[in-house]
């Protein structure tokens, strides 16, 4: 019997092209504003992201960094402002109304939050297996093709208490891609790992950026990694990847917001951020 598939099973099987204008942003804050009784979180942010960019949010603990990954996702609903995901406004969006926009967003959560009880097979293709009617050996096949993206392909069956650190963080963004999802929303993702293995994060999230020009935001207090994603590039040549210093091009397809006081202090990319005269950015990045 053939599965007859829907134009979203479809084109999770297929490989993405992009058909967003590339000055058409694929997220926009206006304006946005939240408060916890007395306590504000946001006041009046603004930002773009456009597609095949990645923007690292920085800023001391408690300035709001991950309630904008929330707010995106329809988690939080903000006070005031306007949020667009791919044209869509969803700041006012219903629990209901939300999925299809969650369809093509892809989160790495800071401790992975994979299922122990699954195997790695299980966790990364779990939204396919639980949610769709993509018959099982396409799903299987979609699996080893992002676990082989991420260097985990002999991973397959094992379970999350057999892998590291690193390897489950790695896990998490394969599960975050098996719905080719043309953004993806980093949470801390090398939080806790020592610097050897959070520079085999930093190289997935560039080789997504550069390779499959997948538009993403990346919050984190880790500035070494944050500078590295930015002054580094993923290049294929015959097959393999390699990384190198980011050309002039490329600095400017990584951005940086800081938060301080509920607002944006800074907006621009790694070179104007070393330039910046501002003493409290300065303070922040000694």
């Amino acid at each position: 019997m053939t599965t007859t598939l829907t134009e979203r099973e479809r084109a999770m099987l297929e490989p993405r092209t992009s058909t967003a204008p590339p000055d058409e942003p694929v997220i926009v804050f206006e304006e946005v504003s939240l408060a916890f009784d007395e306590n504000v979180i946001l006041d009046k942010v603004s930002f773009e992201l456009l597609p095949g960019r990645t923007k690292i949010i920085i800023g001391g603990s408690g300035v709001g960094k991950s309630t904008i990954l929330r707010l995106i996702l329809g988690l939080l609903k903000p006070d005031g402002g306007r949020i667009l995901v791919n044209g869509t406004r969803v700041d006012h969006l219903s629990e209901e109304d939300m999925m299809p926009v969650r369809g093509d967003l892809g989160m790495v959560f800071q401790e992975g939050a994979l299922f122990d009880s699954l195997t790695v097979r299980e966790n990364v293709g779990f939204k396919m297996f639980e949610e769709t009617a993509i018959p099982i050996p396409q799903v299987d096949a979609r699996v080893r093709e992002v676990l082989g993206f991420v260097g985990l392909e002999e991973f397959f069956l094992r379970m999350p208490s057999e892998l590291s650190g690193g390897q489950r963080r790695r896990v998490a963004i394969a599960r975050a891609l098996t719905a080719r999802p043309s953004i993806l929303l980093y949470d801390e993702p090398t939080t806790g790992l020592d610097p050897i293995t959070a520079l085999t994060i930093d190289d997935e999230i560039i080789k997504l950026r550069d390779l499959e020009e997948v538009s993403s935001l990346l919050v984190t207090h880790q500035l070494r990694d944050a500078f590295y994603v930015a002054s580094h590039e993923a290049v294929r040549t015959d097959g393999k990847v390699a990384f190198g210093p980011a050309s002039p091009d490329k600095l400017t397809e990584t951005a940086f917001i800081m938060l301080k006081d509920s607002t944006v202090l800074f907006e621009g990319t790694l070179p104007e951020l070393r330039a910046s005269g501002d003493d409290y950015l300065r303070a922040f990045l000694s």
